[in-house]
């Protein structure tokens, strides 16, 4: 009795609409279903334009036991942003770029630093992925080997402080898997190209489909989003850190993350499925409902903000 909710990024008032239709009450206080619960998976701050109302939503759902809820990269990146590095500075640059990333979330929070202290303490709670023995959620992508390794050292499926302050170090084995499963995989553009994604912003690499065969695809079949200036040459294996891939007839599996722009929802193999499909770019906020095996959405109103991914 489980309904997967892909990412909100502030967007409340389609949160409540899609709640709604599958059959959530508000009580007052929080959301809830006689014997249903809601697993959403991450990114619930950012773009959008009612950020801090997402997240008394979704907090108080967790809080009363009517809903999970898994950290998504915007989460940890938030954290990041504001822990104090050991070494001096925080965790994640104070870049130009990293700001525009939480600028609708400062904004909206503006004279609530407590407040939003309280939600980044909360963030950490959050566990980075769930399994059940029928089905696996996650933020970005389901790594055999990054999954693995997490579930050895993290704490409960979550990241303690001390972990929060490793997982930066790049090249590192915590680092590596955080970023794998938070913010998918990726490989460079052959021959030194570059694309500009939907942000206009250029970039040097491509999001893969981590859940397709490499061996068999080229660059632009193996990207998962359609850019019509990648090569259709096979894909060259060396780039890969593994050439693993999601096998058919496992779990499945769930995530949001990929900013998919199709009007109508759908699975992308019989066991993997994307539940993003841009809320924040004026697109529709997702839910997939296990035992019914039926998806609702609801279409994004007119607010979307163009920033940074």
């Amino acid at each position: 009795m489980i309904d997967l909710i892909g990412d909100i990024h502030g967007h409340a008032d389609e949160l409540e609409i899609l709640l709604e239709k599958l059959g959530y009450f508000n009580n007052g206080s929080h959301y809830s279903h006689p014997n249903r619960k809601a697993l959403f998976v991450g990114d619930y701050i950012d773009r959008g334009p009612k950020i801090k109302e997402t997240l008394e939503i979704v907090k108080q759902m967790v809080d009363h036991g009517s809903a999970i809820a898994l950290m998504g990269n915007h989460e940890y990146n938030a954290i990041c942003f504001h822990e104090m590095d050991p070494k001096g500075g925080h965790l994640r640059k104070h870049s130009i770029k990293n700001i525009l990333q939480h600028y609708q979330t400062f904004k909206q929070f503006k004279n609530r630093q407590e407040e939003f202290k309280m939600y980044l303490e909360w963030f950490k709670t959050l566990p980075l992925f769930y399994e059940t023995e029928t089905f696996r959620a996650v933020h970005a992508c389901w790594d055999y080997e990054s999954i693995d390794y997490l579930k050895k050292h993290l704490d409960n499926n979550r990241l303690t402080d001390d972990l929060i302050k490793q997982s930066v170090k790049k090249g590192t084995a915590l680092y590596n898997a955080v970023d794998t499963i938070l913010k998918g995989k990726e490989i460079s553009i052959p021959d030194g190209k570059t694309l500009f994604d939907k942000d206009g912003q250029e970039r040097s690499d491509m999001r893969i489909k981590w859940w397709e065969d490499p061996s068999e695809m080229t660059y632009k079949e193996f990207s998962v989003h359609n850019f019509k200036s990648l090569p259709d040459d096979p894909v060259e294996l060396s780039e890969l850190q593994n050439t693993d891939y999601y096998k058919e007839g496992d779990k499945e599996v769930f995530f949001g993350h990929y900013w998919l722009t199709e009007d109508t929802p759908s699975f992308f193999k019989d066991n993997v499925c994307c539940l993003d499909y841009s809320v924040a770019k004026e697109g529709h906020l997702v839910a997939y409902s296990l035992d019914k095996q039926k998806f609702t959405n609801v279409k994004a109103k007119e607010t979307a903000e163009k920033c940074i991914d």
